[in-house]
């Protein structure tokens, strides 16, 4: 083991820090005098994924979007998603799955009880998206008046949902393409393997985005993609 803690800015995702320094006028990230210096190329790879979600010109100064996005207290893809769920007119429901996603995972499963945990989830699965599967979640909790009750008997944990519960601003309604384009347009450059947990994992679809990565400890030559959504080049245009 390393005998001293590795600072947080060199193990975790650099694209919101350059973001907040550049809203700052910070420009010049490569000769800036950090603590603890990340890498040159991990920032290099900040501002390239700063740039691929627009919130940077070819210059590398802050576009119009990029200078709300840096408003937002929200890692820089999440911001993207957001402002995009309301340019497309799905911020109720991008806004409820953020929450969801900020939540953790929702769902427990007993060790006594996993095998009623695991049929009580399948309920709940949209087949185009583990995002889409927490709005059918919150929604079927808000239909049943946000019972308590209720999530015991489907080992959601309320503790969770409770925190998320006054949210809404304008709705898709059932149009769930706007929903899985905004979330694209959040981690459009992120695929590798599905994770066996995911909604997706049988039947595979032909494209995905992913939102984290996860290593088992049974294979650590690969890593799963975990709260997936199935994409199509129509969510693009």
């Amino acid at each position: 083991m390393s005998p001293t803690t590795i600072p947080e800015i060199q193990r975790k995702n650099l694209a919101s820090t350059p973001l907040q320094m550049k809203a700052m006028r910070i420009n010049d990230l490569l000769s800036f005098d950090f603590m603890d210096p990340p890498s040159p190329q991990a920032l290099i790879s900040s501002m390239e994924q700063l740039y691929s979600l627009g919130a940077l010109h070819e210059e590398g100064f802050l576009t119009k979007l990029g200078c709300i996005m840096a408003e937002l207290p929200l890692e820089s893809s999440i911001s993207k998603i957001f402002l995009e769920g309301v340019y497309l007119g799905c911020s109720d429901e991008i806004l409820t799955i953020i929450s969801m996603i900020d939540t953790g995972d929702i769902f427990y499963r007993p060790s006594n009880k996993q095998k009623e945990a695991n049929h009580k989830r399948e309920i709940f699965i949209h087949p185009e998206a583990d995002h889409l599967t927490l709005l059918v979640v919150y929604e079927a909790w808000k239909a049943n008046n946000f019972s308590a009750a209720w999530c015991i008997e489907i080992f959601v944990q309320s503790r969770s949902l409770r925190r998320i519960q006054d949210l809404g601003i304008v709705s898709a309604g059932k149009d769930s393409t706007k929903i899985r384009r905004a979330i694209a347009a959040g981690f459009f450059f992120q695929t590798v393997y599905i994770h066996r947990s995911s909604v997706l994992f049988h039947p595979q679809p032909y494209s995905v985005i992913y939102q984290v990565l996860l290593q088992t400890t049974k294979d650590t030559t690969k890593e799963y993609m975990c709260k997936t959504t199935v994409i199509v080049r129509e969510l693009f245009g």
